[in-house]
């Protein structure tokens, strides 16, 4: 009588134990879900299903999405670096191969309206 009281109290435990780490399981993998950091020098615009393109920036930091339906899309706002370079004729005839580098960054407050109209990659 003795050991079948113990083994329904450790049946019933193992049970508590397993629905416990179920919860803890599934509550951890939806909060690792719902935040998501924006680095310093990025700037993160949302994308949700049913209203599109939100019109706020979100700035570095860690932020609160709702899974399924939000989906953050993370730009770099430093100054970058872009070569253009082209291949041109003289007036004697001659090619002269010339470079223009040229710094550019974007408008953080016209982010939104850039990936609506150009991507990712602008």
């Amino acid at each position: 009588i003795y050991l079948g009281s113990m083994a329904a109290t450790a049946a019933r435990l193992l049970n508590r134990l397993a629905i416990g780490s179920t919860v803890l399981g599934v509550g951890g993998f939806a909060l690792s879900n719902c935040l998501y950091n924006v680095d310093g020098g990025h700037r993160a615009v949302i994308w949700d299903r049913f209203n599109g393109i939100q019109p706020g920036v979100y700035g570095e930091g860690t932020h609160f999405r709702i899974p399924l339906l939000q989906y953050p899309t993370v730009f770099d706002v430093r100054l970058r670096p872009r070569v253009i370079s082209t291949r041109t004729g003289t007036k004697d005839l001659q090619q002269v191969q010339i470079a223009l580098r040229v710094l550019a960054k974007p408008e953080v407050d016209a982010l939104p309206s850039i990936y609506r109209q150009y991507g990712e990659d602008y």
